[in-house]
């Protein structure tokens, strides 16, 4: 797993580690299964703190990324198609209450859709 930070970012550390990590997961590289290093592996090889990693991780976890298993580890939970899969459900499950509240037919908010894509 190849992971960088840059201290002099824009963005805190942690949130380097969550991006780069959700990102491995996004491509494939970090497949479903896949063990993360421990906190204290990761924060040692990014010369972290360990609270940094573990924030970045749980916030991993609460984006039900990955799973912490205690003493186990922690692990990729979704693959890429089930992470994109989840997301366009929820994106489309919110057009059709918005569409249905603005009272458009199927076919209308299909062809609005049509026109997005």
């Amino acid at each position: 797993m190849d992971i960088s930070v840059n201290p002099a970012g824009s963005e805190p550390p942690y949130e380097q580690v969550k991006n780069q990590i959700e990102q491995l997961i996004r491509s494939g590289e970090l497949a479903q299964g896949t063990r993360l290093p421990t906190v204290r592996q990761l924060a040692g090889d990014l010369g972290l703190a360990a609270n940094t990693v573990a924030r970045a991780y749980k916030e991993l976890e609460a984006d039900r990324l990955v799973r912490t298993e205690g003493r186990n580890g922690t692990f990729v939970l979704a693959s890429r198609s089930q992470v994109d899969d989840e997301q366009a459900r929820a994106a489309a499950e919110t057009f059709a209450r918005a569409a249905r509240r603005a009272g458009l037919s199927r076919s209308e908010a299909g062809r609005i859709l049509d026109e997005a894509w």
